[in-house]
């Protein structure tokens, strides 16, 4: 890894993890009677916050080691991080003020965009193919159904999009349909750039 491209995977990693810390710092003022563990517990049903940890991990280990993760997997990355900040724009945007403020533009502004950038500069991209495009929706699905079950156990739904208490079981099959195909499309779109950049 160049030093520029390690500076920046640096910054990612502060980026990502630093606002997952700041989520974390803000529930455990709100729940004071909870420990670590609950509120852990809690904040691991969002796609967004399981993300930025995916990215901020890979990214400080990216920055620690000097070395590059996997073309296959930095594509996967982007494009989940990307689509995590589209969706939250488009439909889950909240009123904020203050350091949540921060946290939520950090999450789901900075952190996308910084990857984004990172990937069209410095990601490997030789060799992607549509089958690496199917790989990327295994994320998105696992999560779809991690979040079914855990509702199904706690009655709580993260998003709107997959509580069936809201929108029916067909509304929640609906939305996964819909979003497997815009992960599909934009993982498709994110193919053809790489060989553009190429």
């Amino acid at each position: 890894m160049s030093h520029n491209a390690r500076l920046l995977a640096l910054i990612i990693a502060i980026a990502s993890l630093g606002s997952v810390a700041i989520e974390i710092m803000m529930d455990l003022a709100e729940y004071p009677d909870e420990n670590i563990l609950q509120i852990l517990w809690r904040l691991g049903r969002f796609f967004t916050l399981l993300t930025n940890t995916m990215v901020g991990v890979t990214f400080g280990w990216m920055a620690l080691t000097r070395r590059s993760a996997g073309k296959v997997w930095l594509g996967g990355l982007t494009l989940w991080i990307s689509i995590t900040g589209v969706v939250y724009h488009a439909l889950l945007a909240r009123d904020l003020s203050g350091i949540a403020l921060l946290s939520d533009h950090g999450l789901h502004t900075i952190a996308p965009l910084l990857v984004v950038a990172y990937w069209v500069l410095y990601a490997p991209k030789r060799g992607l193919r549509v089958s690496h495009v199917l790989t990327w929706l295994s994320w998105p699905l696992i999560y779809v159904a991690y979040a079914l079950v855990r509702g199904q156990l706690d009655g709580t739904y993260p998003y709107f999009f997959t509580d069936p208490t809201k929108i029916g079981w067909l509304g929640v099959l609906r939305w996964a349909a819909i979003l497997s195909v815009g992960f599909f499309a934009s993982g498709l779109a994110l193919l053809g750039l790489s060989k553009v950049l190429r």
